[in-house]
């Protein structure tokens, strides 16, 4: 692809993921943001909602959209609504699509699961990617090389604390200020709606069998990241847990195994993920760190969006942690 040559579009525009999405494609090289579709900000600028993007672009909300005047477009609604949206309008023919709800993560309908360190050369062949999210990108990438070598036999014990926004731009009990600073709690534990396409990419990555995983989610107080942590019987040494991590992730630039204790914000405002490992006896502890928003939601969506147009996968991706 030649520079600023892909044209891309973006509907529903004016939460969380958009206004990342919109920061990394204003940045990005290859790229010109043709539209922003929002119904409900319909003619207003893209920075008086996105108020971080403050003279970097002039781009007004658009109350239609005419997906055949773009290359690729991005679908930042809440989940179900991708499924109807196609229902209401024909797909042009090579247009490529990267939608960020669940609806098409069982991969359906001809979708592709868009996490590249399992699917990176079919998403590079695909024309529509459903992105991961962002829990299940955290917990995926903490334990897809003990899958990949058959060493989930056992169950899996995961907690992972999220950021407020992972509950969206949309103001509720439990993202209110007053509510979510210096409190914790959890919700939706063993239930999680993740759990089912963490589930299917392990079990492909072991041979078709499916670990067992009780997983604790908790609400955070801290606006973005998530932490997780994971517990395996495992005999291997922690050196052979090691060399596992080290050669799964060889070419992944951007999930890194950390040879120090992991914290948050070496990946917040990154699209990395930094994983550690500790073993004590029989039980590995496995820490996976990400941005929710960036490597588990917009990040991703352009990594994916790389592989499909040919670009270098981490091309508008270099990103400074919020390390201080």
């Amino acid at each position: 692809m030649n520079k600023a040559a892909i044209k891309a579009g973006i509907i529903g525009g004016a939460g969380y993921t958009a206004g990342e999405l919109l920061r990394l494609l204003l940045n990005h090289p290859s790229v010109e943001i043709a539209w922003v579709h929002s119904t409900s900000n319909a003619g207003v600028p893209v920075w008086h909602v996105h108020e971080g993007l403050v003279g970097e672009t002039d781009l007004l909300f658009a109350a239609d959209y005419d997906l055949g005047s773009v290359d690729v477009v991005f679908l930042c609604q809440g989940h179900g609504f991708s499924r109807k949206f196609w229902e209401e309008n024909p797909m042009p023919a090579g247009l490529k699509v990267v939608d960020l709800a669940q609806d098409f993560r069982d991969e359906s309908e001809g979708y592709v699961y868009g996490l590249p360190e399992l699917r990176r050369d079919a998403i590079a062949g695909a024309d529509k990617v459903a992105n991961p999210g962002c829990f299940a990108t955290a917990i995926q990438l903490a334990l897809l090389p003990l899958a990949s070598a058959g060493m989930l036999g056992g169950e899996v014990h995961i907690t992972g604390i999220t950021g407020s926004t992972g509950a969206g731009v949309k103001p509720g009990a439990t993202t209110h200020f007053s509510w979510r600073t210096d409190n914790i709690n959890v919700y939706k534990a063993f239930t999680h709606q993740h759990l089912a396409e963490i589930s299917r990419s392990l079990a492909e990555a072991q041979g078709g069998t499916a670990p067992t995983l009780t997983f604790v989610p908790v609400r955070g107080n801290f606006a973005r990241g998530i932490f997780v942590t994971a517990v395996v019987d495992t005999g291997a040494s922690l050196e052979e847990c090691r060399q596992l991590y080290e050669r799964f992730y060889a070419g992944a630039p951007f999930t890194h195994l950390s040879d120090r204790p992991v914290d948050l914000k070496q990946a917040v405002n990154t699209n990395k993920c930094i994983i550690g490992l500790e073993k004590e006896g029989s039980k590995l502890l496995v820490v996976s760190a990400i941005d929710n928003l960036l490597k588990g939601a917009s990040g991703q969506a352009v990594q994916n969006m790389n592989l499909m147009f040919g670009l270098p996968e981490t091309e508008g991706l270099r990103l400074k942690p919020s390390a201080f």
